[in-house]
């Protein structure tokens, strides 16, 4: 514990992109949660662009109370 699953576009991210979100997200999970390094886990899954709305936004409409950031893209009404 902590899991992070990060949901994206579908992309191809190099060996330094990777280690860039895992080292930038793996920082702050640990410092916020006072954990060590072995305790976080990080996920990838890439969401395609006609699937987004049913699988993603649909989920952040359904848990308002579990998000800590909502995207600007989303229709405040």
């Amino acid at each position: 514990m902590p899991h992070i699953h990060i949901r994206h576009y579908p992309r191809d991210f190099t060996a330094d992109q990777l280690r860039e979100i895992d080292e930038a997200v793996t920082a702050a999970v640990t410092r916020t949660f006072a954990l060590g390094e072995d305790a976080v886990s990080i996920s990838l899954e890439p969401v395609t662009p006609e699937d987004w709305q049913a699988q993603v936004l649909a989920e952040i409409a359904a848990r308002p109370d579990q998000q800590v950031r909502r995207p600007g893209y989303v229709n405040e009404s």
